[in-house]
């Protein structure tokens, strides 16, 4: 990470202020999901612990259909990379 944004994000006092930041890398990851994925691609959904492979049915607005080797899944495109 870069030094000026984390110093930048440390010297910030106000609750509200971080929020705003976190939201912002919300929007972010979910902007850079989108644009990266592609239906039928192989991808990983990254759990906090595994990463299990599986291929992307269907994007929707915020989450996509992932088909693992146990079923499918209504999947946070947050919770997705390339694989």
């Amino acid at each position: 990470m870069n030094n000026t944004l984390r110093i930048n994000i440390t010297s910030m006092t106000s609750l509200s202020e971080l929020n705003e930041v976190i939201d912002l890398c919300d929007q972010v990851k979910r902007i850079n999901a989108k644009t990266s994925l592609v239906e039928g691609q192989n991808v990983y959904v990254v759990e906090k612990t595994k990463r299990t492979l599986g291929v992307l049915e269907k994007i929707k607005i915020s989450r996509a259909i992932v088909r693992l080797p146990h079923g499918s899944f209504s999947v946070p495109l947050t919770m997705l990379e390339v694989a």
